[in-house]
């Protein structure tokens, strides 16, 4: 199939923890597990203070159809029922248990039984499965798909385009049999025509760990990708492995496609296997101010403070740090934050390295243009948005923005263009909102004074 020229940008790799195997980090002696992990419903507290709980324990239950059940990381007490701040620097309800240290296993734990679609789909919520590539979206709901005999490709996304983050590929590899297991399950229950597993070409540890994992399974292919940033953004990666195109408003499934990171597959993989939730991350730890880089399997709930720690602290004060890459990430409030389910590292970085630059004029050179996945054109919705031009946003497709930063990275001018799109987009948003509370108020007035409608 012939393609249109990919897109993106080739910052540095930086892929200082490819080889690190990921190791335990020292049981902390306390957690605060947030219970808004994933996109949707907060879940609720099954739980009160006081209470013993152990390993895989629920703990907070899903509240709704866009949610997922959080199970305790470790044995101990439940310490307190507060908000706290999440990594995002708003707060949510956090339950914070004080470690016994004993990580003793929920009695109730046991593997789950599937014999039919419904009953995986229920298992797969059980297991505490959520988007662990970023987005947090509860992996049921994602599976649930109305017309599901027409989805032709599920793609695994282990292309980690992201400088630094290593955690997906150090799944890949120590977690092998689990990715295999979870192709399995899904082939077995959602059964789409082709299972692709892709990866960007400098993960060759894990490409070979692959190949070797589904060699003769007509039904699943590898597809190796160029080393590209954004190779994993879902839309990005539909269409440079399969050609089409997700239109503005569609859902991924509406074109026959559904993206599933690498290690969200492990997840419901290891509790078919083990009976035992998602508990715990592998977390990339790196940035130019951490003194020894590595990859760590943490309690969910760990403070990020005890990850710098166990990574023998900084070699200078750091000036920024982040949850995720570099590219995409958040900037951190505070090192007291806790690890969440879709933490999938935690960088810190000098002065020098995040020192922001001069903005200049736009000289038009239409670098931003030439480099955006979604072809879209950021210097025209740039001015759009100074004039407040809602019809020139909506012509130029600005809601067709992934936010994944190509544009702000190649531009000369330094012009910041990332928080231009996201600034349009919710003008837009709020601007239709407007219109349609308008719109409702206007009929409730005419049905009051008895005008027919």
């Amino acid at each position: 199939m012939l393609l249109k020229k990919i897109k993106g940008v080739f910052p540095p790799h930086n892929k200082n923890t490819q080889f690190c195997k990921a190791r335990f980090l020292p049981l902390p002696a306390e957690v605060c597990i947030p219970m808004s992990m994933h996109s949707g419903t907060p879940a609720k507290p099954v739980v009160k203070m006081g209470d013993e709980v152990k390993v895989g324990q629920l703990i907070g239950e899903a509240a709704g159809f866009v949610s997922a059940p959080i199970h305790a990381s470790v044995s101990g007490v439940v310490k307190s029922i507060n908000d706290r701040d999440m990594i995002t620097g708003k707060k949510a309800t956090s339950i914070t248990i004080a470690s016994d240290g004993k990580q003793e296993l929920h009695e109730g734990i046991k593997l789950p039984k599937a014999n039919t679609l419904q009953e995986f789909l229920d298992a797969v919520r059980d297991s505490g499965s959520a988007g662990l590539g970023g987005a947090g979206f509860p992996t049921a709901a994602k599976l649930t798909i109305k017309d599901i005999d027409k989805l032709d490709y599920i793609l695994i996304n282990g292309a980690e385009c992201e400088p630094y983050v290593t955690s997906d590929t150090r799944t890949m590899v120590g977690g092998a049999e689990y990715v295999h297991q979870g192709v399995q399950l899904l082939k077995r229950f959602i059964n789409p025509k082709k299972v692709v597993i892709c990866i960007e070409d400098n993960k060759l540890e894990a490409i070979n760990k692959m190949k070797e994992l589904f060699d003769g399974d007509d039904q699943v292919d590898i597809f190796i990708l160029p080393s590209m940033y954004p190779q994993g953004e879902r839309k990005v990666l539909v269409y440079n492995v399969t050609g089409r195109i997700v239109p503005e408003g569609a859902r991924l499934h509406d074109v026959g496609c559904l993206v599933m990171n690498c290690t969200t597959i492990t997840v419901f993989a290891r509790y078919f296997k083990l009976g035992i939730p998602l508990v715990q991350k592998v977390v990339t730890v790196d940035g130019t101010a951490v003194r020894t880089p590595k990859n760590l399997i943490a309690p969910i709930g760990t403070p990020i403070k005890e990850l710098f720690e166990f990574c023998d602290g900084f070699v200078g004060e750091p000036k920024k740090i982040i949850a995720g890459g570099p590219m995409m990430g958040t900037s951190l409030p505070s090192l007291d934050v806790p690890v969440v389910k879709t933490t999938n590292a935690i960088l810190a970085f000098l002065e020098k390295d995040v020192k922001m630059p001069k903005v200049t004029a736009c000289i038009k050179c239409g670098r931003c243009i030439g480099r955006c996945p979604m072809s879209l054109m950021p210097v025209q919705i740039e001015a759009a948005y100074d004039m407040k031009k809602l019809e020139l946003l909506e012509l130029h497709k600005v809601n067709m923005c992934v936010a994944c930063g190509c544009c702000a990275y190649i531009c000369p001018a330094k012009r910041p263009l990332v928080q231009v799109m996201q600034l349009s987009k919710d003008l837009l948003w709020t601007e239709k909102a407007a219109q349609k509370a308008a719109a409702q108020r206007a009929t409730e007035q005419k049905a009051k004074e008895g005008v027919a409608i």
